[in-house]
């Protein structure tokens, strides 16, 4: 059997105000084109198809059609929502993909049925998958009580609500299958890939991979952006997003995972790279420096190595029209603050003031009369 595995789309991502709507296309045409060439029995997406819970009508539209041309290649299609997904609105998509022949799962529900799926590939070799969506806190305990866990059960963290669930769906896991898992899961072990949602990926949101059983042949991730296996009872993989979704990400490969397994033998992955991914990077240096900056058509994060003046951000956009993002370096930032902080005591207000306004390079008298004037009002 094989399986493209895929997650964390992001699709309606805007990065410091530039769509990405354009990359969103390219980069998913590519996948399906690798859909086309590998010819997997099955794709997994694996949570977070969109960036917002709220998509606009392009953003729907863009994946509706990625997931059509998947299950045009020929193989079976499923997707989970992620955390930045809303669950609901993917469920209410579900008249539309099973008619497409896609399974959509957006939230959990009261039957395990819901959430087993099977199947047979073209030569006739059985699969199982457990398809599990994101679970919040508060809905993991509402799952477990769903699944007729006990009250000393339901009082339990997280990572134990889990793994009950997962120990109530693959109960039917045996040798006459390929069994697999997706889930939209962080997993202690795995490395993050910088774009993820923080309150989403601490600790107490975190899962040992033991939740996972040893019956399992493959185990299909989304939430960590990092292509990755984790060490655990089964092999157990992120496939990584397949675009960069901030600077944080610019390390980063996009690629998906191609599996190959059977129901007696262990799990094969290889990765095929997204290529037409646009990248993300940060430069650094003077005006002078960045003037020689070939930035191809990366978008780019600048780090200034010049004090602030008026004029610099527009001066080093000019230079770098991708520039979505113009800092001025940290080091700069604290050898002229330094100085600055030291000489405030026993200073009179308005040279503050006419300090701070040098120091954002805007030198107005007219700014500073009216601050005198405003001060003298509310110190009398």
């Amino acid at each position: 059997m094989r399986i493209l595995h895929t997650s964390d789309w992001h699709v309606g991502k805007v990065l410091k105000g530039q769509s990405r709507l354009s990359e969103h296309v390219a980069v998913l045409k590519q996948v399906v084109d690798i859909a086309h060439a590998e010819r997997p029995d099955l794709v997994l997406v694996a949570g977070d198809l969109f960036d917002t819970a709220a998509p606009t009508p392009d953003a729907t539209r863009v994946v509706t059609r990625a997931l059509s041309a998947l299950r045009n290649t020929g193989a079976e299609v499923v997707a989970i929502a992620g955390n930045h997904d809303n669950g609901a609105e993917l469920d209410a998509l579900r008249g539309w993909a099973e008619a497409a022949g896609i399974t959509l799962r957006g939230t959990v529900r009261d039957r395990a049925s819901e959430h087993l799926i099977g199947g047979t590939t073209r030569d006739g070799e059985p699969w199982r998958l457990v398809a599990l969506p994101f679970l919040s806190q508060r809905y993991a305990v509402r799952a477990t009580e769903m699944y007729a866990l006990s009250a000393a059960e339901a009082t339990q963290t997280y990572a134990d609500h889990v793994g009950r669930l997962f120990a109530a769906l693959t109960e039917s896991f045996d040798g006459t299958a390929v069994n697999l898992v997706t889930a939209h899961l962080t997993v202690v072990g795995g490395m993050l890939g910088g774009g993820e949602r923080d309150a989403h990926t601490i600790q107490s949101y975190a899962v040992p991979a033991t939740v996972f059983p040893t019956s399992a042949h493959y185990v299909a991730l989304g939430h960590l952006h990092r292509r990755q296996p984790v060490l655990g009872p089964c092999p157990v993989h992120y496939s990584g997003a397949p675009l960069a979704i901030d600077f944080g990400e610019e390390e980063n490969t996009p690629s998906v995972t191609i599996v190959e397994v059977s129901p007696d033998t262990a799990a094969k992955t290889r990765d095929v790279p997204i290529t037409t991914a646009t990248p993300l990077r940060t430069v650094r240096g003077t005006l002078d420096q960045l003037s020689t900056v070939d930035a191809g058509d990366a978008w780019l994060r600048v780090y200034v190595t010049e004090p602030p003046r008026a004029g610099l951000r527009e001066a080093v956009q000019d230079l770098l029209p991708r520039a979505l993002e113009v800092r001025i370096d940290p080091a700069v930032l604290a050898e002229t603050q330094a100085p600055q902080r030291a000489q405030r005591a026993g200073r009179a207000p308005r040279d503050l003031f006419a300090d701070y306004l040098s120091s954002k390079g805007h030198v107005d008298p007219d700014v500073t009369a009216l601050f005198d004037r405003l001060y003298g009002e509310v110190g009398h």
